[in-house]
């Protein structure tokens, strides 16, 4: 299926859509939505607008025309933010959503994330890492594909656990150092408003938030606001596992086989 922001994986009826993180990382869901689609058909959206509310309408549109709705949402990283608060707007098209490695959905949970993705870099890293962040945060930087890469890079290194080779995921990600500078500027100051999180406890449908015992963004930072908020939530940890399940020695399979029973 030609498409310009969505890649399909198996057959239809398409009852999954995978939704990546970055924001600006579109494609890094890939591996994910292959494997699940030797069970189900799977839609994996490449989002490219820039402010929040275009990422939420372009994603309903693609479910809308594609999915078989309600759908599943599979939402990673920021991309558990969009679901989330997509699964609130738009009721209609979400049966579940799934968080996977969820962003701490609080400015405590988030000062944590940082300084535990810091203490993992050594002192040439932590400055290589704190740099691209505020190059990235400059408008009037150039080059932002390859500061959100070297970003990217830095935090994959910190976030990992027992990383399996990651080349192969590398080269089907469509890294946009523009995109992510509009549209996580604007989501990082909804969580300090606290409109993420308003916007998020008016999700109906179940929920279910997968994260690694050990990635640096603690699960706290989403299991507490969401379980206290939402009458169907759960939490399920994953033993030996860092932010990126999929790409977890230790974790991959049990991964695969908690995704797809929550996907049923």
């Amino acid at each position: 299926m030609a498409v310009t922001n969505l890649r399909v994986h198996g057959a239809a009826p398409f009852r999954v859509a995978v939704v990546h993180g970055g924001p600006g990382a579109a494609g890094e869901m890939a591996p994910v939505a292959r494997r699940l689609s030797r069970s189900v058909g799977v839609l994996e959206p490449l989002q490219t607008a820039r402010s929040v509310a275009e990422q939420l309408k372009e994603l309903a549109d693609v479910l809308s025309k594609h999915a078989a709705i309600p759908a599943v949402l599979v939402g990673y990283s920021w991309g558990a933010w969009l679901s989330l608060l997509l699964s609130a707007q738009y009721p209609e098209l979400a049966r579940k959503v799934c968080l996977v490695s969820c962003a701490p959905l609080t400015e405590a949970g988030a000062a944590q994330l940082q300084t535990h993705r810091l203490d993992r870099l050594d002192d040439a890293e932590k400055a290589e890492y704190e740099a691209a962040m505020a190059a990235l945060g400059d408008t009037g930087a150039l080059d932002s594909d390859r500061l959100l890469e070297k970003l990217g890079r830095l935090a994959s290194k910190a976030d990992a656990y027992a990383p399996i080779e990651e080349e192969a995921r590398r080269s089907e990600v469509l890294v946009d150092g523009e995109i992510y500078r509009a549209v996580w500027k604007e989501a990082s100051a909804m969580r300090r408003s606290g409109e993420l999180l308003r916007g998020a406890r008016m999700a109906r449908c179940p929920v279910v938030a997968i994260h690694g015992d050990s990635d640096p963004s603690p699960a706290a930072g989403v299991a507490e606001p969401l379980s206290a908020a939402l009458s169907e939530f759960r939490l399920i940890v994953l033993a030996r596992c860092g932010h990126t399940p999929w790409l977890e020695r230790h974790a991959k399979e049990n991964f695969y086989r908690v995704l797809l029973a929550e996907i049923g």
